[in-house]
């Protein structure tokens, strides 16, 4: 059953409203249907409006920001998507240098920023795709950092209203935290992240010196990654080349033959090929391997 937009909807929003509305080109990798109702939350305030009412109707909602970290069905999402796009950022200087950003800020973008202001720290999320709300939900990483490690803290809206809460009691884990596991319900507004003065021609070499190993080792292109967690002392991309699976195709899936934990959107893919070639990935790696892959993208939407 589809969702139908309220009054009240249309009386806060009014065309930020849409019904209908496909949403693969919300996704890094071009793949997905339609959701019955998108809504655009242009910032924090918005946001919250947005999911208070949701919450207030009884209704569920599917939260969308830079659509990396998911694989969103050909049938779509029923209900409620809020859309991210709080992207303000304040950069607070003095002896412990903090940067503000709102969750709909591009992660990457908000490195490149601290290092055009002379602040390190954040050189690593240069390469890391999706938004400061994706990355402290599920503690992105890449490089040896970790959104956990420079952390300060971040706002969230629960059904009890806004608050503040530190890192440490997001609970971090590999991949995840409190918001991931599903241990709390909330929302992230903004965050807060300790930074370090730095010259600014270091940072920017930093960063082009990852962002160069990130395109020699990762596909270029609509794609999605990192699919599998890597297992307690190995890597995904490691046992699913040694499987004999780069290159592998379901429909214009294919497995990279850059990176085996990236599938890449040959043009015109179907979320369902890509849900095939996960299956293929882990029942080939527990077949020949006895290990298990666990899944770091989230599926969303209406499955069969």
């Amino acid at each position: 059953m589809r969702m139908a937009v309220s009054a009240d909807l249309r009386r806060q929003f009014g065309e930020q409203v849409q019904e209908n509305v496909i949403l693969a080109p919300y996704s890094s990798a071009r793949i997905g249907g339609p959701a019955d109702v998108l809504i655009t939350a242009r910032n924090r305030d918005e946001l919250a409006r947005a999911a208070e009412a949701c919450w207030n109707a009884g209704e569920s909602f599917t939260l969308l920001g830079g659509g990396s970290n998911l694989l969103i069905s050909d049938k779509g999402i029923r209900g409620m998507v809020i859309l991210n796009r709080a992207r303000a950022t304040e950069f607070r200087p003095g002896p412990q240098p903090v940067v503000w950003a709102e969750s709909g800020v591009v992660f990457s973008n908000l490195a490149h920023r601290c290092g055009a202001q002379g602040f390190t720290g954040l050189e690593w999320a240069a390469t890391v795709p999706g938004t400061v709300g994706g990355a402290v939900y599920g503690n992105a990483g890449a490089f040896g950092g970790e959104t956990g490690h420079d952390l300060l803290s971040t706002e969230l809206l629960t059904e009890n209203g806004k608050t503040w809460i530190s890192a440490e009691k997001m609970e971090y884990t590999y991949r995840s935290s409190i918001l991931k596991r599903g241990a709390l319900k909330a929302v992230v507004l903004a965050a807060e992240f300790r930074l370090m003065p730095g010259k600014t021609e270091e940072i920017k070499e930093k960063i082009e010196q990852l962002s160069s190993l990130r395109k020699k080792n990762q596909p270029v292109g609509a794609s999605m990654g990192s699919m599998f967690k890597n297992p307690p002392g190995d890597f995904a991309g490691r046992l699913i080349e040694a499987a004999g699976l780069k290159g592998a195709r379901m429909g214009n899936a294919e497995i990279s033959t850059v990176h085996g934990n990236f599938i890449v959107n040959k043009g015109e893919t179907l979320a369902a090929d890509v849900e095939a070639l996960i299956n293929l990935a882990r029942d080939t790696v527990q077949g020949k391997f006895n290990v298990e892959l666990e899944l770091e993208v989230e599926l969303v939407g209406e499955w069969e």
